[in-house]
């Protein structure tokens, strides 16, 4: 077993996908399963079947809360994060991680793949032409970490239920050391494929959770990093457009649309208030 690297796979009902995740590394990797969707049917397996696996099943706090929460478990010098429907870390990709890290003497706040699928619109890489190249943001699908420097950093913020909280910790991080794209580990992310919904209800339920909490978090992210005053001038395009919109979805009756855009004035109203990030899954 690797005695450099523990992975820490985060997962809200994503039972299949966990499985087929680790099938590969089992025994190769100290692996850390956090749950927060206290699936009692994949820890009954787990620990059938995957007894050197250990699986945590907590409260759902949010993604910042399950990193942190993980971390307290990691022995070993580097730890991974990963979202289970990432696609290509082996121990190849894992080792390249390594040698990065050591190339760079440990001096960095965190690692991140190539994403062979990513939209150039939503996620900015760096060019292709270099092994190891400097990035200010990472996305947090999959982050590669030193354990002393996560500390030194002083971990994700668990204020942040969703989105953001790598945005966050990578303009902390850059207080200490760079960030780095590590071009030779390249990987699929499926991206908002994780969570297995039931039914068209609890469907229902993840997105609206998403739209609240994009809209809490990019302002609390903004306000946090750059003060109050700043966030509010930069969001006031934002405040007006949605508000337009539910307006017009109102007299429209856009029913679907208008709860959409009701919702993120709800999130965005929240933050604005200093509120915490209260919305949680109904299921």
């Amino acid at each position: 077993m690797n005695e450099y690297v523990t992975i820490i796979i985060l997962t809200h009902k994503s039972k299949k996908l966990v499985l087929d995740y680790i099938k590969n590394l089992y025994k190769k990797f100290k692996i850390i399963i956090v749950d927060n969707s206290k699936d009692i049917e994949l820890e009954k397996i787990i620990k059938k079947n995957y007894p050197e696996v250990e699986i945590y099943l907590i409260s759902n706090n949010g993604y910042s809360d399950q990193i942190n929460f993980g971390f307290k478990f990691v022995k070993t010098k580097y730890f991974l994060i990963s979202n289970p429907d990432v696609r290509g870390i082996d121990e190849k990709s894992i080792q390249n991680f390594i040698n990065a890290a050591k190339k760079l003497d440990d001096k960095f706040s965190v690692l991140g793949p190539r994403y062979i699928n990513a939209n150039p619109k939503s996620l900015k890489q760096t060019k292709n032409d270099k092994e190891i190249a400097e990035l200010r943001v990472l996305s947090g699908a999959c982050m590669f970490f030193c354990k002393k420097n996560y500390a030194l950093v002083g971990g994700f913020d668990n204020n942040i239920f969703l989105y953001f909280e790598e945005n966050d910790y990578c303009k902390r991080s850059i207080n200490f050391f760079k960030n780095y794209q590590i071009n030779n580990v390249k990987i699929f992310h499926e991206g908002g494929n994780s969570v297995s919904c039931e039914n068209q209800n609890e469907i229902q339920d993840q997105q609206e959770l998403r739209q609240w909490h994009f809209v809490w978090s990019k302002f609390y992210y903004y306000k946090k990093n750059y003060g109050y005053t700043y966030a509010i001038i930069f969001f006031l395009p934002i405040i007006f457009r949605t508000g337009l919109k539910i307006f017009l979805y109102l007299i429209t009756k856009d029913d679907i649309n208008y709860f959409k855009y009701k919702n993120r004035w709800s999130g965005m109203m929240s933050s604005i208030k200093g509120e915490k990030s209260y919305k949680r899954p109904k299921f």
